[in-house]
């Protein structure tokens, strides 16, 4: 809960990182320079030391990756902090996260692309990388908030789930977000609530198997060095951690951590909408273009039309029930996104041709505006 008698900070998005951060309890941070994102790594050089925690510089962004993992491992809440050239990079390491379960938070500050694209130009061309960034098949969480307040909220929430579910958590913000600057106020410590990961109990360390079927399909995991010696790898691997390379053991493994994810949509999908009951059109959106959708949608309600709006704060999984319900109940949903068009196709799946589905998309590094937004309302209704 925020007192808003507090006095308010005037934050970047970016610093909204450090700062949900360290309201998280972060306790590391590894991570290399890169624009749109450099600050956060600036933030959490100056503050976390103050409380104990770590920072390291690392020499890559795969290194950083590596880096986070085996904090991780020791039992630190660890992050770091990159845009999509580095996020390609920490790809490979993202996976033996996944692969090996441990909790952690990636911040990509979304630029345009490909390669060194526009560096300091707004982009949301990482939602797929995102989700299938690293190969193989493989659960994800990603995030993405539209304001900085969101920002700060979101980044507690994204060590919460990872921490919960021991799984690499993806913040997904966009260059508008992370450079621009609100007035927050942030919470009172005391009132966040903190979700740790599951520890052994009642088990000797020389029976435990750190990778054991559980009813919750999460296995306890306990700190490298508390006296519980087991073996991480990037092979698959049975219930002692040791590689194991049968179709059995794989598709065992594989189903457990998917059913991890897929069993508890309801409590990691988070959306907020405006819908009266009676909308011809609704528009989705996520990011910084959420901000824009929004304004479209009140501007075309004052004129008449029958709209309403949907923002994404969970990408992935994605909401694909509540779209379909959606679209049961609209004629037309409007999909606008900084990129050539990603998560319209996610859009259409769910609608399975219930309602008809159209995309606004700019990729030039410039802003989707309102009256682009409520132009195409007006050509849909």
């Amino acid at each position: 809960m925020r007192d808003r008698n507090k006095k308010a900070k005037l934050l970047q998005g970016d610093e909204a990182v450090v700062e949900g951060g360290l309201l998280a309890g972060a306790s590391f941070f590894a991570g290399y320079p890169i624009t749109p994102a450099s600050e956060i790594a600036e933030g959490f050089a100056d503050k976390l030391p103050e409380r104990g925690g770590k920072f390291i510089q690392m020499e890559d962004e795969l290194a950083s990756m590596g880096c986070i993992i085996g904090a991780s491992l020791a039992g630190e809440k660890a992050i770091t902090a990159t845009s999509g050239p580095g996020l390609s990079l920490k790809a490979e390491n993202l996976g033996l996260g996944i692969m090996i379960e441990a909790p952690c938070v990636l911040v990509d500050v979304q630029r345009v692309g490909p390669s060194t694209g526009l560096p300091t130009s707004p982009s949301q061309g990482d939602v797929m990388q995102a989700r299938w960034g690293t190969h193989g098949d493989h659960p994800i969480i990603a995030l993405s908030p539209a304001s900085v307040e969101e920002t700060v909220d979101m980044t507690i929430r994204s060590f919460n789930l990872a921490e919960k579910y021991r799984i690499p958590v993806i913040l997904l913000l966009d260059e508008i977000v992370g450079h621009m600057r609100e007035k927050v106020v942030l919470p009172d410590p005391d009132d966040v609530e903190l979700i740790e990961r599951k520890r052994p109990e009642g088990v000797d360390p020389e029976d435990f198997n750190p990778y054991e079927e559980t009813e919750d399909h999460i296995p306890p995991m306990p700190d490298y060095g508390s006296g519980y010696r087991y073996h991480t790898t990037g092979l698959f691997h049975d219930k002692t951690g040791f590689p194991r390379g049968t179709a059995e053991d794989a598709r065992k493994l594989m189903d457990r951590m998917t059913a991890k994810i897929e069993e508890n949509r309801d409590d990691i999908i988070d959306l907020e909408d405006d819908m009266q009951g009676d909308e011809e059109v609704a528009v989705i959106a996520y990011g910084s273009t959420a901000r824009t959708a929004i304004s479209a949608v009140n501007e075309a309600r004052e004129q008449g039309y029958k709209a309403g709006w949907t923002k994404l704060k969970t990408i992935w999984p994605f909401p694909r029930e509540y779209v379909s319900q959606l679209a049961e109940k609209v004629d037309h949903i409007i999909v606008p996104e900084l990129n050539q068009g990603q998560l319209i196709g996610e859009v259409e799946k769910a609608a399975a041709g219930r309602a008809e589905i159209s995309g606004i998309n700019r990729y030039d590094g410039t802003l989707i505006p309102p009256q682009e937004v409520l132009t195409h309302i007006e050509e849909v209704v």
